[in-house]
């Protein structure tokens, strides 16, 4: 299927998304919309995919963003939408492993750091999609959990905030890192997405070199029209 322009929702922001390979979700959407921005200069997006993220904190500050991407069409996506966007002097894309942060100047001293990581492990069991794009945005192939979190804490200033969501089922592991590699966890949002359901996904806020003192909510978004300003 050939790209198309989609509405990003009620942000006044387009976004070039291909339907057979990698669409943005809602976990995107609840991430931007967690993150605090205030004082910030720098944001890095970690798996930015085709920088929803990105665009929709765009809409919240004018600090600089920058996207890491490895997958080659999924970044080249992205580009399209920053560019249909005119937000080239604000959003860069970098296309690489992430692994490879050290090679990039612009990466080092964050005030912010977020992420919308893969949230499926690899093992014998797992049911990986046949579709390589999908499979390596869902699944941990390329980059895991302990990887995205000790690379955000090598970017990241001290006493600066990274932004994480995932699936609730792996809080404690998270918690469990994010203690490992010196950014302490300090809100916690439970997501409710299904009426009658556990949880199923959760936000994270970590602050590099804070105290133990974590502040826990929940929200349920099943009915909500927009996300606009939620966490406001």
């Amino acid at each position: 299927m050939k790209n198309q322009i989609n509405d990003l929702f009620d942000y006044d922001l387009k976004i070039v998304q291909n339907s057979d390979d990698f669409k943005f979700s809602l976990d995107s959407i609840l991430l931007a919309e967690y993150v605090e921005t205030k004082n910030a200069n720098k944001i890095i997006d970690l798996c930015s995919g085709n920088a929803a993220v990105s665009l929709i904190l765009s809409t919240k500050t004018d600090a600089k963003i920058i996207g890491v991407e490895y997958q080659k069409e999924v970044c080249e996506l992205a580009n399209e939408s920053i560019k249909l966007n005119k937000l080239d002097n604000q959003i860069e894309m970098i296309n690489d492993d992430v692994n490879n942060y050290m090679n990039y100047q612009q990466l080092k001293n964050a005030d912010v750091v977020v992420c919308n990581p893969p949230y499926f492990k690899v093992n014998d069991s797992s049911l990986t999609n046949t579709n390589e794009v999908k499979s390596i945005a869902r699944h941990e192939i390329l980059v895991d959990l302990e990887i995205i979190i000790r690379i955000a804490s090598q970017l990241l200033e001290n006493k600066k905030s990274f932004y994480l969501v995932h699936r609730a089922n792996r809080i404690d592991e998270i918690i469990i890192l994010c203690n490992k590699y010196n950014i302490n966890v300090k809100k916690v949002c439970l997501v409710n997405t299904k009426s009658n359901r556990t949880c199923e996904l959760v936000l994270i806020k970590a602050v590099k070199g804070a105290k133990f003192d974590v502040k826990v909510s929940s929200i349920n978004v099943k009915d909500m029209i927009s996300y606009k300003g939620i966490f406001d």
